[in-house]
């Protein structure tokens, strides 16, 4: 939803610390396979690094506010992520 005084759906200060948080701290600069524990048990392909990168921007965003998460690793490999759908029997 659009705000309807601010005209944003979200504060882009906001989404910058968010992307901060989620993305460049746990990440920049860092051998994925040694630096960052949760690719100790998971491959590190552009996958699941947009994987990895839905999961914490889910932990900090307003929820249902996260749509899909775009990893470029070339400008032929782009990978689109939008979560697990969850079905309910």
């Amino acid at each position: 939803q659009i705000d309807p005084v601010s005209g944003m759906v979200i504060n882009l200060t906001d989404l910058k610390e968010y992307m901060q948080e989620a993305i460049m701290e746990p990440l920049d600069h860092k051998n994925l396979d040694k630096d960052v524990p949760y690719f100790a048990d998971v491959v590190s392909t552009t996958e699941n690094v947009a994987v990895f990168i839905w999961e914490n921007l889910k932990k900090l965003l307003p929820a249902g506010i996260l749509y899909k998460v775009k990893v470029y690793e070339t400008d032929q490999n782009i990978v689109v992520y939008k979560g697990e759908e969850t079905i309910s029997e």
